[in-house]
């Protein structure tokens, strides 16, 4: 029987840097994005590996059982879940925060999170295996990104999550692990939508020097993915891991 790494977020960023990491170690994997074009274009250039590749939405419950039910006909198990997919989303004052934009940040990276997981239970409990969570250190270490309050809500439930389904997750020789990545260089900002109007009166600025260390290759968090999902890691668990080289301690 193969055994699956399901990665959410694939087609770009962290989630692109995992899936070349699990499919360069011969790792079966199935893939889930919105961006059903980059996915396809990663499986096209990896033409004898195992990849499945599934357009969806993390946070709609019918799209991920549509989708965890079609890779069922492909295996019965998963060791490895990464769910990364998230956005940034609206970045404003609190005050100015519409409630269906607050409401999509938190129904993306939070109850994403939780879905892609509960699908992903009945696939692990007869054998076990690792689930990473991507939170951030938005919402866990710092909280001087004026404007982003739904985004760092959703971080830190995410990381309070990861916490309970540890625990819980236990019985079944699951592990359940959090990321906590600083600035990397994706292109999430992308898919953030920033009202500068609204924030120009709340700027808080830190009077330290340039931080020494640039911004991390999403690869770096790609590689603390597959240490999580692997035998070296066995007794790690319920833990949040920064990936941020420091720069949050300032």
């Amino acid at each position: 029987m193969k055994h699956f790494a399901v990665i959410t977020g694939a087609a770009s960023g962290i989630g692109r840097a995992t899936a070349d990491i699990f499919i360069h170690h011969h790792v079966p994997v199935a893939l889930i994005d919105t961006n059903e074009e980059q996915l396809n274009e990663l499986k096209q250039a990896n033409p004898h590996r195992t990849i499945l590749v599934y357009k969806g939405d993390v946070s709609n419950h019918k799209e991920m059982e549509r989708i965890f039910s079609s890779i069922r006909t492909y295996t019965s198990s998963i060791s490895t879940l990464f769910a990364n997919a998230g956005i940034n989303g609206k970045v404003t004052s609190i005050e100015a925060f519409h409630p269906d934009e607050w409401d999509q940040t938190i129904q993306t990276n939070l109850r994403g999170t939780f879905l892609t997981v509960k699908h992903a239970i009945p696939f692990m409990k007869n054998h076990g295996g690792s689930i990473i969570l991507t939170s951030s250190v938005n919402g866990t270490r710092t909280f001087s990104n004026i404007g982003m309050s739904a985004y760092s809500a959703s971080k830190a439930g995410i990381a309070a999550f990861g916490k309970m389904a540890a625990l819980e997750l236990s019985s079944y020789h699951i592990r359940v692990n959090t990321l906590c990545p600083g600035a990397i260089n994706t292109s999430i900002d992308e898919r953030t939508y920033r009202d500068d109007a609204a924030l120009e009166n709340l700027t808080f600025k830190k009077e330290t020097s340039p931080f020494p260390v640039p911004a991390a290759d999403p690869s770096e968090v790609a590689n603390t993915v597959y240490f999580l999902s692997s035998p070296e890691a066995k007794h790690i668990s319920g833990t949040e891991i920064v990936i941020d080289a420091a720069q949050t301690l300032l």
